[in-house]
Parts: C-alpha cells; structure tokens; sequence
C-alpha cells in the first residue's frame, strides 16, 4: 500500500528541503510527499480520490489568501480522519492553542526539528501497516 504525506506552504524551497530530509525515506518508498502550494491548492487535492492512504497532512499556517488556521475546518470536514500538524515561525501559545482547538494534532516551530517529525511520521506509518 502506498502512503501520502501531505505538505501545504507556499515557499518554494520549502518542497526541496523535505525532499532532501526524507530523501531516503522516499527512495525506499516508504510513503510518497507531495506538495500544494497553498491552502486552496491542498483542499482542492484532498477532495478528490487520492490513490495513495493519506496519513498525514503538514501545513504551514502564514500562507497568502487562505491561512493554514483557516483551512483546518475545512480539511476535517473533507478528511476528519487525516491528522494535521501545523507548521510556524511563531510557536507562541496563543497559536498553538488556536491550531488544536481547530483540529490539528501539534504545533511544529520552524526551524522544523526533521527528528521529531520522522518520528511522528513512523508513528502514522506503523498504524496503517
């Protein structure tokens, strides 16, 4: 079975900095990353059949048009199954809190720490297999 991880920021770099973390992750094909460029790309994504299991979704919450707080309604409406992790520069309490009362299962700061959310990442890999 094929698992899909999810990654929603509109930075361009930002696709090849997990491509380059998960790299061996991915040539093993251990799950499948792919990436939206902003809020109304992922939801447009995540509404139609994917042929991989979607196990996860990480996105960014300071995106132009649509913020990634205001997509988390939207993706459990959609995918209620599908657990999110938002991702900040700004880990203040405030948005943290705000992120898990909207649904999202943790708050990642960036720098990302790739340690912590590999490991969360095997965690999601483990209940599906």
């Amino acid at each position: 079975m094929s698992v899909l991880v999810l990654v929603v920021d509109d930075e361009p770099d930002v696709e090849a900095l997990f491509r380059q973390q998960f790299r061996h992750d991915l040539r093993a094909q251990r799950f499948v990353m792919d990436f939206a460029i902003s809020a109304a790309d992922a939801l447009s994504r995540i509404a139609r059949p994917i042929e991989q299991t979607l196990i996860l979704i990480l996105s960014d919450i300071n995106m132009p048009g649509m913020t990634g707080l205001e997509m988390l309604p939207k993706v459990r409406e959609l995918r209620p199954e599908v657990p999110i992790i938002m991702i900040t520069a700004y880990g203040d309490p405030e948005t943290k809190r705000t992120a898990i009362e909207g649904g999202a299962i943790g708050l990642l700061t960036k720098p990302i720490n790739f340690t912590l959310l590999r490991e969360e990442i095997d965690r999601r890999l483990a209940q599906v297999r």
